[in-house]
């Protein structure tokens, strides 16, 4: 089966490009599932309950998020409900949220997803390595593909995670620093990686804000508040395949997807296939 995981949406640009393509992308890649880390979609951080129905309604099977997921207090509700989506499981277990949650494929089968927050350069939170012990020892053993988002700054951080659980999930992708890496791989027990999947909305700007706010508040100290940007609108991601009865990854590849793309209805991968060894 084939998993694209759709890199930060940011704001109302990416969220509306989300909608305009995803449904194409889904028939044009044969796609089975999709992931989308949301965290941002919400004026560019946060989310609410609509935008995540919006999302499930374009195509998302599954939303991830990350620091930004309780900017917008109302998505509490859906956190605490019977929705597909997931808080980091290395928040404390009072912090509002499932730490994983199982979803079918069109082709019924299972994915296990789950999110984490690296430490190095972020706020301080719970022990990554131990929280991804605890949700993988309750996940069900017939659930074979198991998908982390992993939301960190640092690229050691990622690379450690992926060594870390290389053969144990299915995929270790990162998000949070909004720029696509180029070292997407199948790690040697057969997890598929990439330190950064990139991000969803307008890429004229500064990881999806307005250039000259951003500017002004470097150069001169003075606040302003970094609105969303609006122009060169892309879709960045990742598409894995996968052995639906092992869950080991057998191929990755990054996807972007431009306005002329979508215009033109035409997707080009932005890299070859990276196969297993």
């Amino acid at each position: 089966m084939r998993i694209l995981h759709i890199g930060d949406i940011v704001g109302k640009p990416g969220r509306q490009f989300v909608n305009q393509c995803l449904a194409s992308v889904k028939e044009y890649e044969k796609l089975d599932f999709v992931i989308a880390n949301a965290e941002n979609a919400s004026g560019g951080s946060g989310l609410t309950p609509q935008i995540f129905r919006e999302l499930i309604a374009a195509g998302v099977d599954c939303v991830t998020l990350g620091d930004h997921i309780y900017r917008r207090r109302e998505i509490i509700s859906m956190l605490e409900a019977d929705e597909p989506i997931v808080k980091p499981a290395n928040y404390p277990a009072s912090a509002p949220g499932k730490s994983w949650a199982v979803v079918n494929a069109e082709n019924g089968t299972p994915v296990a997803v789950f999110s984490l927050l690296g430490r190095v350069f972020m706020k301080p939170v719970d022990c990554p390595w131990t929280a991804a012990e605890c949700v993988l020892n309750e996940i069900p053993a017939e659930v074979k593909i198991r998908w982390l988002d992993f939301h960190a700054e640092a690229t050691s951080d990622m690379q450690l995670m992926g060594r870390y659980l290389d053969g144990r999930v299915t995929a270790v992708l990162g998000t949070h620093t909004h720029v696509s890496t180029a070292d997407e791989q199948i790690l040697p027990q057969g997890t598929a990686f990439q330190c950064d999947i990139g991000m969803t909305g307008p890429h004229d700007g500064i990881l999806g804000r307005r250039v000259d706010r951003v500017l002004e508040t470097t150069l001169s100290f003075r606040p302003t508040h970094f609105e969303v940007a609006s122009g060169d609108v892309q879709l960045h991601g990742t598409i894995v395949d996968v052995c639906q009865e092992t869950g080991q990854a057998t191929a990755i590849r990054r996807l972007v997807v431009t306005q002329d793309q979508l215009r033109q209805g035409v997707y080009q991968p932005a890299s070859k296939d990276v196969a297993a060894p």
